[in-house]
């Protein structure tokens, strides 16, 4: 059985290429913790800070839903469910779409043209990818991003 149907946690766009292991009883065997290896290093997953400048379309929840389920989907994550509110009156959106693999999250300001996204996956996700899906909508004159891996493990 899936380990994410174990805690309840079925999404109704899964991702057809994220594997789950169910936990594994022999205390023997190491049980996957999903943490990325990579360039020798080994940390619980990589964040993404993006800002987008000159933006449009900030101000559309629906839409900007939509994207961020694609672009989730797109860098290989398995979504669980998502949520946003419109504000009123400038028609701001912050939302979070929440993963498997950690989250999608974006606070945006149509009346400054700005939109602030964290991205957040670990395991087999690139979150780079989720960055083009976001600016097709988006369309930002300037695309800031800044990466930082989370979790990293230190060797004693």
């Amino acid at each position: 059985m899936n380990a994410l149907a174990q805690l309840g946690m079925v999404s109704e766009h899964p991702s057809n290429n994220q594997t789950f292991s169910a936990p594994v009883s022999s205390d023997d065997e190491e049980r996957k913790d999903y943490f990325v290896e990579k360039n020798g290093e080994k940390f619980a997953g990589t964040h993404l800070l993006v800002d987008l400048w000159g933006a449009t379309n900030l101000d559309d929840p629906a839409k900007i839903d939509q994207t961020l389920c694609e672009a989730a989907v797109t860098a290989g994550a398995t979504i669980l469910h998502s949520h946003f509110h419109h504000f009123t009156p400038n028609g701001g959106v912050s939302g979070v779409v929440v993963l498997a693999e950690s989250h999608i999250s974006i606070h945006t300001w149509p009346e400054r043209n700005f939109a602030a996204v964290d991205i957040f996956m670990c395991g087999a996700c690139d979150p780079h990818l989720a960055v083009p899906v976001m600016q097709r909508l988006f369309q930002a004159k300037r695309l800031e991003v800044n990466e930082e891996r989370r979790g990293r493990v230190v060797k004693k």
